[in-house]
């Protein structure tokens, strides 16, 4: 029989399995420095330098709902927030839209500290706001998510 309404089960990672984090962030040495410190981490790491891009790898593109039709599942998004063409609160909001993605936690980082963008995210379902530059000890706090 099957159940209804789990699905947050599609994200349960087998044993064995690493988690595997989506890193978006226009600036090339931030994203590295994210992909460095969640390899080290022993997380697997896809990365894009854009919101699209991030939405297309997803399979979010083009307003199109798809159930992740053979795309790699992740267990984790970690998305900047200022970044040109679509910032880090729009994709948020677009993945939260989506019930393929709705949940799966998203984190926002900035260099910003403004209360009231931090407040934004976490409303519209950031998991959390880190302030960069990202440190191993932020990386220690979001394996804490479900990971």
């Amino acid at each position: 029989m099957a159940s209804t309404g789990s699905s947050s089960s599609n994200w349960v990672m087998e044993s064995g399995d690493i988690p595997h984090v989506l890193a978006v962030d226009d600036n090339l040495i931030d994203r590295k420095l994210v992909e460095k410190l969640l390899r080290n981490s022993s997380c697997k790491v896809t990365t894009a330098e854009n919101g699209p891009r991030a939405l297309e790898f997803l399979g979010l593109t083009s307003g199109e709902q798809n159930t992740l039709n053979g795309r790699s599942k992740v267990n984790l998004i970690i998305t900047d927030y200022c970044m040109p063409g679509m910032t880090g609160y729009e994709l948020l909001k677009k993945i939260k839209e989506s019930s393929a993605m709705k949940e799966v936690p998203v984190v926002i980082m900035s260099s910003e500290n403004i209360p009231t963008r931090i407040n934004k995210c976490l409303e519209e379902g950031a998991q959390m706001f880190i302030l960069k530059p990202l440190k191993q000890s932020d990386i220690k706090k979001l394996m804490k998510l479900g990971m």
